[in-house]
């Protein structure tokens, strides 16, 4: 598979800025987005994601699957002859009370939207505006050319953290979720933060924040354990970079960067499963991420560990980060 992902800096609450930059972006990559089969962009991508309030978000509240997101994502599917998927924040108006919901939205290389989901595990920020999710994605999706079935899973971001920071590490619930699901490519569109200050930022924008990326990793663990699936699971994480002032819950808000393509392989209870990383952006690096997964990664990973780790008993240091 052709994957990629569009990392940039969104500009909280300039919609029509945002797909500017997104478009220019992708042009200044369109020798490289030939037979592309899948493209990710990040979570809430053009709205921003740093709103203080409901009242805040209101103004961009997209209409299911029919506001600017989507439409740019028809456009830009259309024009890849690829599958785009696209975070955006969701006015449901399909019920007899309008909700609210944090989603992500695909659309095929027709134009036609094949799947939708919304955020199940929120954080601290879109818990102010935001309705919970229903469950995490799962299903098929045709993607490639000649088009092939693949099962997919898809999460935004916090999903793939403990429920709220109160559910036991080891629940790992997105991650089994993958393995009941039989997913072949899982999608997760992302606002990662990190907790690095702008000056220790300065000057490291096109290295990869590896500490994010190992807590992805280990997120997804039980898929290299020994009950994890018996062929290889691609991993697209798709995350934004740059800055959007404070949050009174958080404080600073700086995001990670770091989009990563991987493949996760099961072990055998005493042998980590094999990881294979195509490739990484830079923690502060706009730009197009593409990576072929008939090629050879660029970096592996490999670790023995006791069997007890493998079987998801051991706790490591959590993170709150969404």
């Amino acid at each position: 598979m052709r994957i990629a992902t569009l990392q940039f800096d969104s500009a909280l609450e300039d919609v029509e800025s945002n797909i500017k930059k997104a478009d220019m972006l992708l042009f200044c990559h369109k020798d490289r987005l030939e037979n592309l089969d899948l493209l990710v962009l990040p979570e809430l991508a053009f709205a921003g994601y740093n709103h203080k309030s409901s009242i805040d978000i209101e103004p961009f509240l997209e209409p299911t699957g029919a506001g600017p997101s989507t439409l740019w994502a028809k456009r830009t599917a259309r024009n890849l002859h690829c599958t785009v998927a696209v975070g955006y924040p969701e006015n449901d108006l399909s019920g007899s009370e309008r909700r609210a919901y944090n989603s992500l939205v695909f659309v095929d290389g027709t134009g036609e939207t094949v799947a939708h989901t919304r955020k199940s595990f929120l954080y601290y920020t879109d818990e102010t505006w935001a309705s919970e999710g229903q469950g995490f994605f799962a299903g098929d999706m045709r993607l490639g050319s000649p088009l092939e079935a693949k099962k997919v899973a898809a999460g935004i971001c916090m999903d793939i953290n403990p429920y709220k920071f109160e559910a036991p590490w080891t629940a790992y619930e997105f991650a089994n979720h993958t393995i009941a699901s039989k997913a072949e490519l899982v999608v997760l569109s992302m606002a990662w933060l990190t907790r690095l200050s702008t000056i220790e930022l300065q000057g490291q924008d096109k290295q990869p924040d590896l500490d994010t990326v190992g807590y992805w990793l280990e997120r997804m663990r039980p898929l290299q354990g020994p009950n994890g699936p018996e062929t290889e699971v691609i991993v697209v994480f798709a995350n934004r970079c740059g800055e959007e002032g404070e949050s009174p819950l958080i404080g600073p808000v700086r995001y990670a960067g770091s989009s990563t393509v991987m493949g996760i392989s099961r072990g055998d209870g005493r042998v980590d499963g094999e990881v294979r990383i195509w490739d990484m952006l830079g923690r502060a690096e706009e730009g197009v991420l593409i990576v072929d997964t008939m090629d050879d990664a660029r970096y592996g990973l490999k670790r023995s560990l006791p069997a007890e780790s493998l079987n998801g008993d051991k706790d490591p240091a959590s993170s709150d980060q969404d």
